[in-house]
């Protein structure tokens, strides 16, 4: 065992395994983040991807490229799939298969809004997450996971382990986001009413993967959104839900499987909330 067996004590053989993964995911993550570090607003190259408000830059591609290189270098034999590459499928595949965000909140990082970050997370061949990162280099912030063993914070140089939101707090705080086509948002909405019904205030940060971890410590009480590919909430769900969330995930097909239906996926809720708050 490394330096995280403080974190997997207690998981018996499945532990040498998962602290692979986990070491294999905090350097994947690092090595997208770093690429992030790097901002140049005179250098961010956007286009446009699937409309007005869906942007790449040059610093999706090379954190991508980044993080591709740190987990086919050490292991690679596995599945990983990319928001920008699509899926590597490797000759013999290892069972194991990534989901990779290189810029969540690509947005917030054109304009300059500290809330973005590298997510990396990790699947069994039955589809079980079992390590997820999420890397916010901005904020100076790394969450991460492991099935099983909880969820963590590393920030001002110490690490915490997380418990989620504070039961039967007042003044509860939710978080969400919207769709960028005008027609999709105004269907959101009546969906978006009902699943805040139990909190007090909402917040629209622009980074799902983020959302997800606020829920997993305490800043958020909750979350939702509609419409989310895999990649954007695989890492931070996992961090929620290890932090004692109750987590549902949109039921999709694996998009290693071929395209997700567009109708379904857009379809399909994520959500996180304190587990005695209805749904």
């Amino acid at each position: 065992m490394g330096r995280h067996d403080d974190v997997l004590e207690g998981l018996g053989p499945t532990g040498a395994h998962l602290e692979e993964l986990l070491d294999v995911a905090l350097a994947a993550a690092a090595a997208g983040a770093e690429v992030l570090r790097g901002r140049d607003a005179a250098r961010l190259d956007i286009s446009g991807k699937t409309g007005e408000g869906d942007w790449v830059t040059r610093f999706d591609v090379a954190a991508e490229q980044a993080v591709m290189r740190a987990l086919l270098d050490r292991r690679p034999d596995d599945t990983v799939t990319g928001e920008e590459s699509g899926t590597h499928r490797p000759d013999r595949p290892s069972g194991v298969r990534w989901s990779v965000d290189p810029l969540d909140g690509t947005t917030n990082f054109i304009r300059g809004i500290v809330y973005y970050c590298t997510s990396v997370a990790a699947a069994d061949a039955e589809g079980n997450w079992l390590v997820g990162v999420v890397d916010a280099p901005a904020l100076r912030r790394r969450y991460f996971a492991v099935r099983g063993a909880g969820a963590w914070l590393e920030a001002d140089g110490l690490t915490r382990r997380l418990e989620g939101p504070e039961p039967g707090r007042p003044g509860r705080l939710y978080g969400t986001g919207f769709s960028f086509d005008p027609v999709r948002r105004e269907r959101q909405i009546d969906g978006f009413v009902a699943t805040m019904q139990q909190y007090t205030d909402m917040r629209r940060l622009g980074s799902a993967a983020l959302d997800l971890c606020m829920v997993a410590d305490g800043t958020l009480d909750g979350y939702g959104e509609q419409g989310l590919h895999e990649h954007d909430w695989a890492a931070g769900a996992l961090i929620a839900e290890e932090a004692g969330a109750l987590v549902t995930r949109p039921l999709l097909p694996s998009p290693a499987d071929g395209e997700v239906p567009v109708e379904e996926r857009l379809g399909a809720w994520i959500t996180a909330r304190e587990s005695g708050i209805p749904g």
